[in-house]
């Protein structure tokens, strides 16, 4: 209880943290989310002579004749230029988003800030006056696990608005006879999204014939379909896709099914957002693959 010569003071060294970040944010001017910028940022990190390169972030998004927009704050334990290189990569592979319209602020940190989540401490100052765009909403980087194919993803998530563009060419796919099994992994080396697929050692074995001219993602997995056995089937969900085993599996999300007897769309399901629901966006930052 305060009287007039005591009272009690409490220190809050997250609120002092949450503060200084987001002043040092706002006092920088937006780049260019490029490979050039990003490229930029290991040297200077080592004229500043820090330790390490992980640190915190803000993405933005400008549409033409528009004010920009914060989308999204995170934090980068690992290197921040591979971690926006990450978000320069998905981005490059979505539908009805531009990478020209995107651009980043960031600050390296050189305190451990993990145990006090200073991603968390940014979006909250950011919410006190506005909102951010991305947040909560399903924006992670790497493949979330093969648990999370089979998710009826909310009405609100990212990828329902930003799908994978199946119709961005693939590069680096040979032309000529190859083996499915490399031409498998050339397709997965050749798009700016996730294609995620069962191994197989009867793929090594089987011999097909690439033809010239080039492919876009969708004509790649029609190809690569009509030489799958019967089981096998290749899955476009909204944020990423899959080749399994499973045929006739269907998946809640998917939104069109290649099979050597044909292709199949779907109308992806949604369900609405909970109450105070939000994405666990720490677990798609953990990276799956098979």
């Amino acid at each position: 209880m305060a009287d007039r010569y005591s009272d009690q003071f409490r220190l809050s060294i997250t609120e002092a943290l949450s503060t200084q970040l987001y002043a040092a944010l706002k006092r920088l001017e937006p780049a260019p989310l490029t490979q050039e910028n990003l490229d930029a940022l290991a040297p200077q990190a080592e004229k500043l002579g820090l330790p390490s390169m992980s640190g915190v972030y803000q993405l933005f998004r400008q549409l033409p004749g528009e004010e920009r927009q914060l989308t999204y704050v995170g934090k980068a334990d690992e290197p921040l230029p591979e971690r926006l290189g990450n978000h320069l990569y998905k981005l490059s592979g979505r539908e009805h988003i531009s990478i020209d319209e995107m651009s980043f602020k960031c600050l390296f940190v050189e305190e451990d800030l993990s145990s006090v989540s200073p991603e968390k401490m940014l979006i909250n100052e950011h919410l006190k006056t506005g909102k951010i765009v991305w947040n909560n909403r399903g924006f992670g980087n790497n493949d979330p696990g093969r648990n999370r194919d089979r998710t009826v993803i909310k009405s609100n998530h990212f990828d329902l608005e930003f799908p994978v563009d199946l119709s961005h060419t693939v590069k680096g796919l040979t032309p000529g006879i190859q083996s499915l099994h490399d031409a498998l992994w050339e397709i997965k080396r050749g798009i700016p999204f996730l294609f995620r697929f069962k191994h197989s050692p009867a793929f090594k074995k089987l011999m097909i014939t690439v033809p010239d001219g080039g492919f876009t993602a969708d004509e790649a997995f029609r190809f690569i379909a009509q030489h799958l056995p019967n089981k096998w089937q290749i899955c476009a969900l909204l944020g990423w896709v899959i080749m399994y085993d499973d045929n006739p599996s269907l998946y809640p999300s998917a939104r069109r099914y290649y099979r050597n007897d044909g292709v199949i769309d779907q109308n992806p399901e949604t369900r609405k957002p909970g109450k105070n629901e939000t994405d666990d966006e720490a677990d798609e930052d953990n990276a799956f693959d098979e």
